[in-house]
């Protein structure tokens, strides 16, 4: 169940991604244009979030573990996004940030963590 969580989790922000900082790449476009496809997109991202997070609630994920899994994967993909589709670079403090993020979210999942 776990793969499945992760697995539409990662499309969902694939889609998300494109939906909030796609239009970037067209400044040029009419601002409520650029809203109205946005709102497009993010439909398809609640149509995989949305099961990614119940799957996962079912599994027996809490909900700071599922926004967790989430966040690293919006990291992951917008750093990808970023380089690949905007051109812009990944600089070192960027990939700082976003380990001490990665570490933040490691202490989430520790096996030390009390049971509630």
């Amino acid at each position: 169940m776990l793969y499945w969580t992760i697995l539409l989790l990662l499309a969902s922000n694939v889609f998300m991604t494109f939906a909030w900082y796609g239009h970037l790449k067209y400044k040029q476009t009419a601002l409520l244009l650029a809203i109205l496809i946005s709102w497009l997109i993010a439909f398809f991202e609640y149509c995989l979030q949305v099961p990614a997070n119940r799957i996962g609630s079912n599994a027996g994920l809490s909900g700071a573990q599922l926004k967790t899994i989430q966040e690293v994967i919006t990291l992951a993909v917008f750093s990808g996004f970023s380089v690949l589709y905007l051109r812009e670079p990944l600089k070192w403090n960027y990939l700082v940030g976003f380990v001490l993020i990665l570490a933040g979210a490691v202490m989430v999942f520790a096996p030390w963590q009390q049971a509630s």
